[in-house]
């Protein structure tokens, strides 16, 4: 049996915890494109184009301005620096309306990273991260999708700062293992 390479030790470190997902460590992440919103400026979001910058860190969670998602936006924020230094994009994605997300990602966000509209829940659904009582709303969960469309690393939990913390980590493992190549 051949051993494993250092850095997919680390990347499968990092998601030891994360609930079980429809889309595993390993799996082709859904291509899509949706409205966002980045310090209250609206556009399309594509991933396939964010992709070929990096990373992304696609997080999703349940509602724009309650307690939880106001905690993890604002840590995503603060931690956008760090992410971009990896060249890893961050975005947010919730079944809110885009008149709420405009304010969302200029209050929460601090027009660091951009928050995108899944009204209809469709995204939510194909990232196994909708709430099993809600299935119309996003539970907390978050994916590191590498440059070729690849799930990296998930993460799905409670605490929103963990989901900072452990994408970030994620992103690291995954920096780390492109060097020298």
């Amino acid at each position: 049996m051949k051993p494993k390479p250092l850095a997919a030790m680390v990347l499968a470190a990092c998601t030891l915890g994360a609930a079980h997902a429809a889309l595993p460590v390993g799996a082709p992440a859904p291509v899509f494109t949706a409205e966002a919103a980045l310090g209250g400026r609206t556009f399309t979001f594509s991933l396939a184009e964010a992709l070929r910058e990096g990373p992304v860190v696609l997080y999703f969670y349940p509602k724009a301005f309650t307690s939880g998602c106001t905690i993890e936006a604002h840590a995503f924020a603060e931690a956008t620096p760090q992410f971009q230094a990896l060249g890893a994009r961050v975005i947010g994605m919730s079944a809110d309306d885009i008149a709420t997300l405009q304010r969302f990602s200029v209050e929460a966000c601090g027009s660091k990273f951009p928050v995108a509209a899944d009204r209809e829940a469709r995204v939510i659904r194909q990232y196994d991260a909708a709430l099993a009582a809600r299935p119309d709303t996003a539970d907390r969960i978050s994916y590191v999708i590498g440059p070729q469309g690849r799930v990296l690393h998930v993460h799905a939990g409670s605490d929103p700062l963990a989901h900072v913390r452990s994408t970030l980590q994620a992103v690291e493992a995954w920096r780390r293992s492109q060097a020298g190549k």
